[in-house]
């Protein structure tokens, strides 16, 4: 049923299935008129979305040079990997390794970077965890005589 007309055209209609009210669509289409944006006031273009929906970009190079003199290694999270080596991923493809952190390592991929996770280094510094204190030698707090 019609609901609002603007001059002959039709604008809004109540709908039997839903029982509510929707701007009305034709079935033949806008006019010509319609279809075609006027000269003095154009729409501004809208990039499309590939068909699958994701945007895939591209980025030129990565921030390091690959090392060529090793071959690439399949990725796998329980290694880890330096930087400039070369990463075969079986979603991204092959890479380059950026950044190399314990845990994670960033990756230059065709379709852009990524971060990955990667074995835990052990750490280079002077510290080191803490020994365990061994309790059976004291007794209340105070220390046992051992003699």
């Amino acid at each position: 049923m019609v609901v609002a007309k603007v001059g002959d055209s039709i604008v809004k209609v109540h709908c039997k299935e839903c029982n509510k009210e929707h701007r009305y669509k034709s079935p033949h289409g806008a006019p010509k008129s319609v279809r075609q944006p006027s000269l003095t006031n154009p729409k501004p273009e809208r990039a499309k979305a590939p068909p699958n929906g994701r945007v895939v970009e591209r980025f030129e190079k990565p921030a390091v040079a690959a090392d060529l003199g090793k071959p690439s290694r399949t990725y796998r999270a329980s290694e880890s990997f330096a930087v400039g080596e070369r990463v075969d991923h079986p979603n991204f493809g092959q890479g380059v390794v950026e950044v190399s952190e314990s845990g994670k390592a960033t990756v230059f991929f065709a379709t852009g970077r990524r971060v990955l996770v990667q074995a835990k280094v052990a750490a280079k510094s002077g510290l080191e965890r803490p020994k365990p204190f061994d309790h059976s030698n004291t007794a209340g707090g105070k220390p046992v005589n051992q003699s």
